[in-house]
């Protein structure tokens, strides 16, 4: 108790992976609030991490770099929730579902204006109304993630963008052809023959057919493949 996640995450944990910046941490299991790195030295106890929005809970930690997507990060876990539920009481069994539907359209760029305000709003009726715990927290991921990544909400529903580069429909892949040796590798592992292109010749990648699978950018040697956030 007391510990600062700072000292967790450099100190105990030697860091993020690979050079990544640390984005955030979600504690106390699926129904914790997503913490971001400006509370980084923030002591770990009870009463601190529920002026933020989160809990101890379970004790559980997840840690993310910048390479996360908060939003799809708040499905994710209410998905547990609307899955757990028990049924008895409206507020969870509806409420949750409805907050995750919402969650779906906006990663899916069919979000609206209003849909924040919206998850806000039924997100704490939840909290205020629901018969146990469960309930009484699972809003808890998408309300923290909405105080802290607000931009984040407003890049997938005003901008059609996921700036993270995670959420499928919001994102393309595109091979620069300046670094594309045709070697087809590519091309062979597509399982929706979505890359054409001749052997030594720099190949190409058809949007309209391109499920978003990563099955090329593993492969390929030459880093000629990326995301980009079409415009």
């Amino acid at each position: 108790m007391g510990i600062t996640l700072r000292e967790i995450v450099y100190d105990i944990g030697g860091g993020i992976p690979n050079g990544k910046k640390f984005k955030a941490v979600q504690t106390g299991g699926p129904s914790g609030g997503c913490i971001p790195a400006e509370h980084l030295d923030m002591p770990i106890d009870y009463e601190t991490l529920k002026t933020i929005g989160t809990m101890m809970g379970s004790g559980g930690m997840v840690f993310m770099d910048e390479d996360t997507c908060m939003v799809d990060v708040a499905k994710f876990f209410l998905q547990f929730s609307v899955d757990e539920s028990c049924g008895k009481c409206t507020p969870c069994r509806e409420g949750n579902r409805v907050m995750y539907e919402i969650l779906e359209r906006i990663t899916n760029g069919e979000g609206e204006e209003g849909d924040i305000e919206r998850l806000e709003t039924l997100g704490q009726s939840i909290i205020d109304s629901s018969l146990c715990g469960l309930g009484q927290t699972s809003p808890q991921p998408v309300l923290s993630t909405i105080r802290f990544f607000r931009d984040e909400y407003e890049a997938h529903i005003r901008e059609k963008r996921c700036p993270a580069k995670v959420c499928r429909s919001l994102i393309r892949y595109h091979i620069d052809e300046s670094k594309c040796v045709g070697c087809t590798a590519c091309a062979r592992v597509c399982p929706v023959a979505a890359i054409s292109g001749s052997l030594r010749k720099p190949h190409r990648i058809d949007p309209e057919i391109c499920t978003r699978c990563g099955s090329c950018i593993e492969v390929c040697r030459f880093g000629a493949i990326s995301k980009i956030t079409p415009i």
